[in-house]
């Protein structure tokens, strides 16, 4: 089984998600290609669209080890890894820094996509999160933790395709996980669509312009 494009794969999402319908519900999804399956989901449950924007804050001398995470919202939310952080010798200072270094980074693509608009407000919320498929989980996962700051009253994560074992770690998470496709062979999300093209800002744009939050 595999997808045609993004949105189809929104489409049968949007069917797997159906019982949400008429209730107080909005949609974030990861830019960039979590956007087009995302609108899908959002027009068939009447739901606004936003976007979800997660930085991962890296060990200012290993970047691509995370030492925690920040999410985009009218009240940012950040997620410590205390563990790395101790291990690697991290002052608050240093911590900081590159926090708000990845703060100012996710405001810049904030007003790229949106402008001044705000961010949409989750709190009291049925929160669904969307990509176009997860390989290992772990941004995700501090999506999910970092939004339970903000108090919605639940969270969904929706993919198309991910494989069992991310599955399962979300699920450590989240309230619900919402993945019709989940091979045990993997291999690369691309792989399970038959149009897998990476999206333009613009294309970003122009979708969340039709969806306003």
């Amino acid at each position: 089984m595999h997808y045609s494009n993004r949105s189809e794969a929104g489409q049968q999402l949007a069917m797997a998600l159906d019982h949400y319908r008429g209730q107080d519900v909005i949609v974030l999804a990861l830019p960039r290609g979590g956007v087009p399956v995302a609108a899908e989901v959002a027009n068939h449950l009447g739901a606004p669209l936003d976007l979800l924007l997660v930085r991962k804050i890296g060990v200012p001398w290993q970047p691509e080890l995370a030492m925690g995470a920040v999410i985009d919202g009218s009240k940012p939310a950040i997620v410590r890894n205390e563990e790395t952080i101790r291990l690697a010798g991290i002052s608050d200072a240093e911590f900081d820094g590159v926090c708000q270094r990845e703060l100012a980074e996710i405001e810049r693509r904030r007003r790229l996509y949106f402008g001044d608009r705000p961010p949409a407000e989750t709190e009291g919320r049925v929160v669904i999160i969307i990509d176009d498929g997860i390989a290992t989980g772990a941004t995700v996962r501090a999506a999910v933790i970092g939004l339970k700051a903000k108090k919605p009253a639940r969270i969904v994560v929706a993919v198309p395709v991910a494989p069992p074992g991310a599955v399962a770690e979300i699920k450590k998470e989240a309230d619900e996980v919402v993945c019709p496709l989940q091979p045990r062979m993997f291999g690369a999300i691309g792989y399970f669509y038959g149009d897998f093209e990476q999206l333009t800002d613009g294309e970003v744009i122009r979708i969340l312009s039709e969806h306003k939050a």
